[in-house]
């Protein structure tokens, strides 16, 4: 297959969407732009928005992405069953336990018997934990504000609406995979 023509090689985050358009329709025509076009930009903005806040808020405070997104989801929904943190993080099962081990040995997280079956296991945050997750999600959120900012009232009112849709979707459409 032919390289495209050097005019035509993205030379930044935005012009390789337009590039990857353009070419898409040449290689095989009949592809559905608009929906090539939402995919591939919330997908390249969600990169973006995770990258940032990972090496601004999070790296800082010592621990990953994943591990926030665990972190945050036990201070929201409190003790969970290893199984419920990994459906509510969007996380594999493999991934929470994994994690779970390190947040343990970093003190943030406690693993305490289950209510019902004393055999079973849950994960719940320390003092310390809980501390270190509410002065990092201030950061977070911070930062957060900072993107929220780049849109006027409305426009942000009309994204969250969308995306909102969006992800009842992922939830409700039976063609759509999930991890859980």
């Amino acid at each position: 297959m032919a390289e495209p023509p050097e005019a035509d090689r993205p030379d930044d985050f935005l012009s390789f969407v337009d590039v990857a358009l353009d070419r898409t329709q040449e290689l095989l025509p009949g592809t559905d732009r608009a929906a090539m076009s939402m995919v591939l930009l919330t997908h390249r903005v969600a990169n973006a928005l995770v990258y940032d806040l990972e090496s601004t808020v999070h790296r800082p405070a010592g621990w990953s992405w994943s591990a926030f997104r665990l972190l945050f989801t036990l201070w929201v929904s409190g003790p969970q069953e290893p199984s419920r943190a990994a459906e509510l993080t969007g996380m594999s099962r493999a991934a929470v336990s994994s994690l779970a081990k390190t947040l343990t040995t970093a003190g943030l997280l406690d693993r305490m018997p289950g209510e019902r079956d004393r055999r079973a296991v849950r994960l719940g945050l320390t003092d310390a934990g809980r501390e270190r997750l509410e002065e990092a999600f201030r950061r977070h959120n911070d930062r957060e504000r900072s993107w929220a900012g780049l849109l006027e009232p409305g426009e942000l009112e009309a994204l969250n609406r969308i995306l909102t849709k969006l992800a009842t979707a992922a939830h409700t459409e039976d063609w759509v995979n999930l991890r859980f």
